[in-house]
């Protein structure tokens, strides 16, 4: 089997995608591959994501803000990032591969001070990061391969993670 291709997905594909995105290709060590998508891209990476993956040793080469549409392989597994229960609607991906929920609030909404804005980001990338890292625990071929209901009760559990933090 070829290496897993997993697509985490939300609506503007440019804070909390991208950051997962990213932590999942500079943790997986080749044993896994991410990419994102927005249902409506904004067309940019924000500066602030940016700036928080490089801050934490992460290569941000290569990242953009992209149209599901625009996707050359089907994913394996698809992962939402969005905050659903902040009234924000989560494109629905229509492929075969297995789905789960992890919504993560958008910092890029954050208003407030410098600190608390910087906090917001540094709060969604600690839960996808701690989500991340549960994932990679996971045998994920041999999952995929072999039981595909069980990966996704156990993507559903790693969604909750970092909740109530």
């Amino acid at each position: 089997m070829s290496v897993p291709e997993i697509l985490f997905l939300c609506t503007g594909n440019s804070c909390r995608s991208i950051l997962a995105e990213a932590i999942l290709n500079g943790l997986a060590h080749g044993r896994l591959h991410a990419v994102s998508a927005g249902s409506h891209p904004t067309g940019y990476v924000h500066p602030r994501s940016i700036a928080l993956l490089q801050q934490e040793g992460f290569s941000t080469e290569g990242l953009s803000s992209k149209s599901w549409d625009d996707l050359v392989t089907t994913p394996d597994i698809v992962i939402t990032v969005c905050a659903s229960a902040a009234g924000e609607t989560c494109p629905a991906y229509l492929g075969p591969a297995p789905r789960a929920h992890w919504g993560v609030e958008d910092p890029a909404k954050a208003v407030g001070t410098e600190a608390e804005i910087e906090a917001a980001f540094r709060k969604a990338y600690e839960i996808l990061r701690l989500r991340i890292e549960a994932l990679l625990a996971l045998p994920i071929a041999e999952l995929l391969a072999k039981d595909p209901a069980i990966l996704r009760s156990e993507l559903a559990n790693i969604g909750r993670l970092g909740e109530h933090e």
